[in-house]
Order: structure tokens, then C-alpha cells, then sequence
């Protein structure tokens, strides 16, 4: 997938840091190491920015995630973007399960904290993700960049303007979301039907797509991540790349 999105001229990619996912019928699904995948995509690709959306801060020591972010950096020669999050209640249970301890607000915000000061100025930005106002303000405090999974555009466009407003570093915020892509409405609609998507999810073709996301960048977003939810077509690389495209052309 890496390569397919390299190859269609995309800017990024991005890998989540589980330990395992609960489908929708409450099955368990196993999921892939996030920094062993990310130092392998690094290896295999020349020109794409890869990075972590995003690495837990509970599931390492400050200094293990931060030696691990200085592999991928020299693996990837300078094309990481280092995205660290506090942890949530979809974390929960698999923290619980391989015996970690899940913390309070409190704690994970102080974990947070102390990963962004290892793995910071290290010769690649480092970006937290997360919507909760503590996290927002630690963005603008101790990082380079903030990334919100999901959120109206109203509510992040005065979430920018408040971190760039309390910013003492230059600021890098990004939004990112589910989208559902497909080359015609028809398409489009067969894969609504197949894969039942939300409301939160943005579809349609991408002339569809890049009309709803380009409200983001009017409010502020330097990066849009859209995370298709057929993940494994590798098809959708080339219709994000037309999404790119006429966001560009704006």
C-alpha cells in the first residue's frame, strides 16, 4: 500500500500503533507492530513521508519510543513525521488485556509530555494527536504540529487558531478522517451498501471528497489524512491522488 500511494504521488503515509482491533461484530483482529511496520515501510519506499497516526505514549518508555522514531528517521532519510497520542477508550481493553496500566487523564497527559520531550528536535517534527483541550494545549506548548481525528469544521478551525495563537514553535496542524472513494456514484454506492459506513465519513468520487475536505484547509490544515475504509485497495491510492490534485488546484 505503501508503495502504491508512493507511486501515485501522495505525500504521506501513516501506520496506527495497536496491539490488537475489535471488529464490529466484537471478534478480535490481530494488528501489526506500529514502529517495526513503520521502520519496514520506511526501508521500502524513497520519497514518501511515513509516519504514526499515532504512537501511544503509555506503551514505551519516553526513551524507547524516541530511539525507535531515530531508526525510522535514518532509515527513511529524513521523511518521518512522528505523531505521538496520550491513549483513549478504544485503548482501553487492550491495555487491560496485555497488563499495562490504562492511567487516568492525568497520567497519560504526563506520559504524553515526556515522549514529545524525548523524541523533540531530533531532526524530524513531532506532532500529538487528540481533540481533548489538555492535549490541544500541550500541542501548542511542546510540539511541532496537532493532528484531530474527526471534528466539524467550525470546532477545528477555532482549535487552530488557538494553538497557533499560544504556539512558542511553528505549528504544523492536520486534520484527519474516514473516507469512502469510489470512481462513480454507482461505485460508490456499492461500497456503501458492502461496508455500511458512518456519518462521519466522508464519500463519494473524488471530486465529492475533495469538496469535503477542503473546508479543513480553509480552516487552517496543513495536512489532510484520509484513511479509506476498503484500506486494503489499493485502488483508492490513485483516487486520493485525484482528491490531492484538486485540492491543490484550488
Amino acid at each position: 500500500m505503501a508503495l502504491a500511494a508512493e507511486a501515485a504521488g501522495l505525500d504521506g503515509v501513516f501506520c496506527y500503533d495497536h496491539l490488537f482491533r475489535n471488529g464490529r461484530d466484537g471478534t478480535r483482529r490481530p494488528a501489526i507492530e506500529g514502529t517495526t511496520l513503520l521502520g519496514a515501510v520506511a526501508a521500502e519506499t524513497s520519497t514518501i513521508a511515513v509516519g504514526t497516526l499515532v504512537a501511544r505514549a503509555t506503551l514505551r518508555p519516553p526513551a524507547e519510543l524516541a530511539a525507535a522514531f531515530d531508526t525510522v528517521h535514518r532509515i527513511s532519510g529524513g521523511r518521518l513525521i512522528a505523531a505521538i497520542g496520550a491513549g483513549d477508550s478504544q485503548s482501553l481493553d487492550e491495555m487491560v488485556t496485555f497488563g499495562y496500566d490504562f492511567g487516568t487523564p492525568a497520567t497519560r497527559l504526563a506520559a504524553l509530555g515526556a515522549a514529545v520531550t524525548a523524541s523533540r528536535d531530533h531532526g524530524y517534527p513531532v506532532w500529538i494527536g487528540g481533540r481533548l483541550l489538555s492535549l490541544c494545549e500541550l500541542a501548542a506548548t511542546a510540539a511541532d504540529g496537532w493532528n484531530s481525528w474527526g471534528g466539524d469544521v467550525a470546532w477545528f478551525g477555532r482549535r487552530v487558531e488557538a494553538i497557533r495563537a499560544a504556539a512558542v514553535r511553528p505549528m504544523t496542524p492536520s486534520w484527519g478522517g474516514l473516507v469512502l472513494l469510489g470512481t462513480d456514484d454507482e461505485e460508490v454506492g456499492a461500497k456503501r451498501e458492502r461496508l455500511g459506513p458512518g456519518n462521519d465519513v466522508i464519500q463519494g468520487t473524488p471530486a465529492t471528497v475533495a469538496a469535503g475536505l477542503a473546508p479543513y484547509l480553509d480552516a487552517g490544515a496543513e495536512w489532510i489524512i484520509a484513511g479509506p475504509l476498503d484500506s486494503q485497495n489499493r485502488a483508492n491510492c490513485e483516487l486520493l491522488a485525484d482528491v490531492r490534485s484538486r485540492l491543490r488546484s484550488r
